[in-house]
């Protein structure tokens, strides 16, 4: 690292005399660290980008002579490793056009913000999207938001699959339509409308049909993320599950039940699958007692949805997607996660510690 600096967005702040904080305030990103003489904070203070390593090294062992190099160059590894530190004099990225980095340099900010691991340059995240080939299968409320994020965020493929045409009752939510487009097929709807966000990405559709886990496999052979917007046919989510275990390609799923709104990704080998998760949850309600139903309770009713649960599904999947791509931030995978509107804080984590000797998919 030839000049390092604390990244501009976890610029430390001293509280008291024996204390600082790295990583501004965000829970996950900051971090406390004891400073009883205050030899972290000159360090800190150092790191400026203006200093190479061994400048900060030689100016802090004056400031503090009990300090050894031995001492600093540790300190220096260890907030580099943490990931709050960026060479101020990193090499051009190279792949990237200058019109490119205007229109992603505040991507390029907010991931270097949330990214704690250690990079090259910070425009390494947006290099692995540019080279990245995502297939969303499934364009109502929660795909086109999805895929219209994943296309401006610049993933560099793009792939919807879908059967339906476009109706009148999709466009409370279904963002990627309009009026004109009732009777279209969806997919080529939104090919037109992701093409016209972003000229840079390569955006493709099907209007297919998903209807076992043999189409499933078939699309995740060719791509690094499945994107699963479908809920229909109810086997879907377990069907997708098996076809990335069978490739290997990490997935993501999402949508909502009313005002609850749920999205999971999984990296197969990492963890317990999906799979894994029902069949602990199938053994949960098992031990349960006895459960009536109201006779009303299987009668056909209208979806429950608007732009809003729709889309912050639709967000939150492809902000699972990205982390699978980048690491930045490095969301816990093999798990399901939710967040309920009503409240805006019943949050949760739903899945089982380790995959199961009996799951069906990845036992």
């Amino acid at each position: 690292m030839r000049r390092p600096r604390i990244k501009p967005e976890h610029l430390p702040v001293r509280h008291g005399g024996d204390r600082v904080r790295i990583g501004g305030i965000v829970r996950g990103i900051a971090a406390d660290i004891p400073d009883p003489d205050g030899w972290v904070w000159a360090l800190l203070e150092l790191l400026d980008g203006s200093r190479s390593t061994d400048q900060v090294v030689a100016d802090l062992v004056h400031l503090h002579p009990a300090k050894t190099d031995a001492d600093v160059r540790a300190a220096v590894g260890d907030l580099v490793e943490a990931g709050y530190v960026e060479d101020a004099g990193e090499p051009d990225p190279g792949g990237l056009s200058p019109a490119e980095r205007e229109r992603y340099g505040r991507s390029k900010v907010l991931f270097r913000w949330m990214d704690r691991t250690p990079r090259r340059t910070s425009w390494d995240t947006q290099l692995l999207l540019r080279g990245a080939r995502v297939v969303v299968i499934g364009v109502g409320g929660v795909g086109c938001t999805a895929a219209q994020t994943l296309v401006v965020s610049g993933v560099g493929h793009v792939h919807c699959v879908e059967p339906d045409v476009v109706e009148l009752s999709n466009l409370n939510r279904q963002i990627l339509f309009t009026e004109r487009d009732l009777g279209r097929p969806k997919a080529e709807a939104a090919v037109g409308r992701l093409r016209a966000h972003n000229s840079e990405v390569r955006v493709t559709g099907a209007r297919l049909l998903v209807d076992g886990p043999a189409v499933l496999r078939t699309l995740a052979t060719g791509f690094d993320v499945v994107l699963l917007a479908a809920d229909e046919p109810p086997e879907i989510r377990s069907w997708a599950n098996q076809a990335c275990e069978a490739t290997g390609t990490a997935w993501v799923h999402a949508g909502y039940h009313g005002p609850q709104v749920s999205c999971g990704l999984y990296r197969p080998g990492a963890g317990p699958c999906y799979d894994c998760a029902r069949a602990a949850e199938r053994e949960r309600r098992a031990g349960l007692p006895p459960r009536t139903f109201s006779a009303s309770a299987g009668k056909a009713r209208p979806h429950a949805a608007n732009a809003v649960s729709a889309g912050v599904a639709g967000q939150l999947a492809a902000h699972a997607t990205l982390s699978l791509i980048t690491g930045a931030p490095a969301l816990r995978t093999n798990r399901e996660f939710g967040f309920n509107l009503v409240t805006l804080r019943d949050s949760f984590a739903l899945g089982p510690e380790s995959p199961r000797p009996d799951c069906p998919a990845c036992g």
